[in-house]
């Protein structure tokens, strides 16, 4: 079980930001659904959680990335 954890944990590192806001997409979807079990909600719930974990890693990197401007015109990095 720990191993498919690690898995799935490796898969999601590899999804860009607009592929993890895909399938966070997806998950809503799913969890919106009628015929959804308790189990499979919970999973699903994990999942967007996870998912939503990798955005903000993606963006607070991107975040760190930018440059802004000093006072005497040069950039600095955040």
């Amino acid at each position: 079980m720990a191993k498919k954890k690690e898995e799935t944990a490796e898969k999601e590192q590899a999804l860009s930001l607009e592929e993890s806001f895909a399938q966070i997409e997806e998950v809503i979807a799913r969890l919106e659904a009628e015929e959804i079990t308790l189990e499979e909600s919970f999973a699903q719930y994990n999942r967007g959680m996870a998912l939503l974990a990798h955005c903000n890693e993606t963006i607070d990197q991107v975040e760190k990335k930018v440059l802004k401007i000093n006072e005497d015109g040069g950039l600095d990095e955040f």
